[in-house]
């Protein structure tokens, strides 16, 4: 039987190609009543069905929150496999450890997928066109693919991929795939629509706040008001009475109040009365940066970099810089409220909702209810936004907890201001930089910086461009929760980093970019200790975003900020340009420049480069996290402000350096050196130099 070959050949692509693809696996995506179809459903991996009535099916194996891998990953399927892209549908993959790879964060969904999903493609090309050839009896060398069929040139027959892949399926897979010559893309590099994009404006149910199931409750949940603070007594008399309140639960430092609504939920968590007990210091931002400052000043800290003597270096010196820049904490913002639906029962759970990292919350709900994960499933929908916050598993194990608890199954709903008063914050940082010049060069570089719950990164383009460079930090250990935030870690440092590099240049009298890349020519030529970049790498982003803005050139009443940074594996340089008016900065234009390997979705990356360019200049801008006695000051929009759209550059210009290398991350190195770039600009029009975050609230 077709079916029972097909599971033998999959088993033995999942050995091949090490994607960890099985036949059980590969029918999760289709509806019950498809599975009895399964001898006419072609399925040749676990990414791909293709059946016999013609419908294509390509899954996306990584969860999506904006980053637009929905549609980028299938992209290279598609372009390996020969369909119309126009007529595939793609759907979002269950969790299943035979898909690999399944979280989003870190840049790394496209990075990690793209010869995994070539091969994927080529596998199924492959088999397919086999089983024409022989159809036909001729040597499958005479055979090509286009729009979903094999086609026979010299005769001019052509079938559909649909009419062979019942004969395909039966076929020993291929053990190497050929992969397409880069050269014959007609897919990949061009721009494709979101596949979800007309859901979005036309509000059709894709997330997770739409989920709803027979006998579902609603939930919404009290929990702690500060950091340090702990349950006590719960009077739940008044929250019962609320018209459509079901049950009252706890489940450890909470309440949970369950409705038929998510209103009456609310009314109902609004009348418990609840007595919270200090038990922890309530903590304070000012302490916060008070504490930093002492810690700086004592040099106790390892050094995480140490290249020659930047205390000998002082001694040629004909001038020293010492300064000091602060970030404040800061809140994910993202656009959609955390919600997760969960049933608990009989021994098993059904997850439902916005997760980055859907395996992690599995594990962790396997934990914490004592059930085995085999008997746990989780998928996610479409997610409104993400930014690292996603990354924790706190809200999915809240929804599993709050089921167990009231054996009903419940959707948890999250307001902004839960999500603002509850997050895992990118913390606060101080920075002290130093540096020895001569004349005209840089002898010494030395930073050394401090955040909660971590030190410092130490590596940039400086280190191994100069002898002498110092990097040093310190952790400040603190109960109010940090987490990964919007490129984490190159999101700060790229600020203080190549801010100072501008004073550098500025009392050095040195053009920024001509001095930037005579600190990358010797980091290439006389490299000191290790480095983790590429000299040229950083310079063809320079040279071209040089190249884009006419840098040299001057507009009466314009003024220019420059930045550049290397993260995951990208490589980004900016050009700000802005006028002052009414005395505050107006971004007039950005360009920017992008070396990030291949491009797959040339629409879809430079949304990425475009939307991070935003956000970063955005948090630059206004919001900040501030800790009163272990609460945030801040509740909502109208006090963490976003950028508002008559704020937003008028225009971005993106433009990539052309590769032939291997997609590398691109959801947020563009974001790392906008702020650096917004703070040059503003200086180089107004000789304030900003080093502190965010700027408005300096600028008046």
């Amino acid at each position: 039987m077709a079916t029972t070959h097909s599971r033998r050949n999959f088993l033995k692509v999942s050995a091949l190609s090490g994607g960890g693809m099985l036949i059980s696996f590969s029918l999760l995506n289709l509806p019950a009543e498809a599975k009895a179809l399964e001898e006419m459903i072609f399925t040749p991996n676990a990414y791909i069905t293709i059946a016999a009535d013609g419908s294509i099916v390509l899954l996306a194996p990584n969860p999506e929150i904006g980053q637009g891998v929905k549609t980028s990953l299938p992209m290279i399927i598609a372009e390996e496999l020969g369909v119309d892209w126009k007529k595939i549908k793609v759907e979002l993959a269950p969790l299943h450890i035979k898909m690999g790879r399944q979280t989003a964060g870190g840049s790394g969904s496209v990075r990690g997928r793209f010869t995994e999903l070539r091969t994927v493609g080529a596998t199924a090309r492959e088999m397919l066109t086999t089983a024409a050839a022989q159809q036909w009896n001729v040597p499958v060398t005479e055979c090509t693919v286009e729009n979903g069929e094999v086609i026979h040139k010299a005769t001019g027959k052509k079938l559909s991929y649909a009419s062979l892949a019942s004969a395909a399926a039966k076929l020993e897979v291929p053990s190497k795939p050929t992969l397409k010559d880069p050269k014959e893309f007609k897919l990949i590099g061009t721009r494709v629509k979101d596949v979800d994009a007309h859901k979005i404006v036309t509000g059709q149910p894709l997330f997770g706040i739409d989920t709803r199931r027979e006998g579902m409750l609603f939930a919404m949940v009290s929990r702690a008001p500060a950091y340090g603070k702990t349950l006590g007594d719960v009077n739940d008399a008044a929250a019962l009475k609320i018209e459509g309140v079901k049950k009252v639960v706890k489940i450890k430092n909470a309440v949970a109040v369950l409705a038929t609504s998510t209103w009456a939920a609310k009314k109902g968590r609004d009348a418990l009365v609840i007595q919270w007990n200090a038990s922890e210091k309530l903590e304070n931002t000012a302490e916060h940066f008070a504490t930093f400052k002492e810690m700086l000043d004592k040099p106790t800290a390892t050094p995480q970099r140490n290249d020659g003597d930047v205390d000998a270096a002082k001694q040629g010196a004909t001038k020293f810089l010492d300064v000091t820049y602060e970030i404040p904490a800061l809140s994910h913002g993202q656009m959609e409220p955390l919600n997760f639906y969960a049933n608990v029962k009989d021994g098993k759970v059904e997850l439902f909702g916005p997760t980055q990292v859907p395996g992690a919350v599995r594990t962790e709900v396997s934990k914490q209810l004592g059930i085995a994960e085999e008997n746990i499933t989780i998928s996610s929908p479409r997610q409104g936004g993400g930014f690292g916050r996603k990354l924790m598993t706190d809200n999915g194990v809240e929804a599993a907890l709050i089921s167990a608890a009231a054996q009903s199954p419940v959707q948890v709903q999250w307001t902004r201001e839960d999500d603002m008063q509850n997050d895992f914050y990118r913390p606060a940082e101080m920075w002290r930089y130093r540096a020895a010049l001569s004349a005209d060069n840089l002898l010494s570089w030395h930073q050394s910086g401090i955040g909660i719950g971590r030190g410092v990164r130490g590596d940039s383009y400086v280190a191994g461009a100069i002898a002498n460079y110092r990097a040093e930090g310190q952790g400040f250990t603190s109960n109010t929760p940090t987490g990964w935030w919007r490129a984490p870690g190159a999101n700060t440092l790229a600020y203080v980093a190549e801010s100072f590099m501008d004073e550098v240049c500025t009392a050095l009298k040195k053009d920024p970019i001509a001095f930037r890349l005579e600190l990358l020519k010797k980091a290439k030529e006389q490299t000191v200790g290790k480095i983790n970049y590429d000299p040229e790498k950083y310079k063809s982003v320079i040279e071209l975003v040089a190249k884009m803005s006419k840098w040299g050139s001057k507009t009466p009443g314009v003024f220019r900020g420059f930045s550049t940074w290397f993260s995951f594996g990208s490589y980004v340089a900016q050009v700000v340009d802005l006028q002052m008016v009414d005395g505050q900065p107006k971004v007039k234009k950005v360009y920017c420049a992008v070396n990030c390997g291949r491009v797959i979705n040339l629409s879809g990356a430079e949304n990425q480069v475009q939307g991070s360019i935003v956000d970063g200049i955005s948090h630059a801008m206004f919001p900040k996290v501030t800790f009163v006695n272990g609460a945030v000051a801040e509740t909502n929009f109208h006090t963490y402000k976003f950028l508002r759209m008559r704020d937003a550059p008028t225009e971005v210009d993106v433009q990539f350096v052309e590769s032939d290398e291997a997609p590398t991350g691109l959801g947020e190195p563009a974001l790392p050196p906008i702020a650096a770039a917004l703070a040059n600009a503003i200086f180089a029009a107004t000789g304030k130099r900003l080093r502190k975050l965010p700027f408005a609230e300096q600028l008046g």
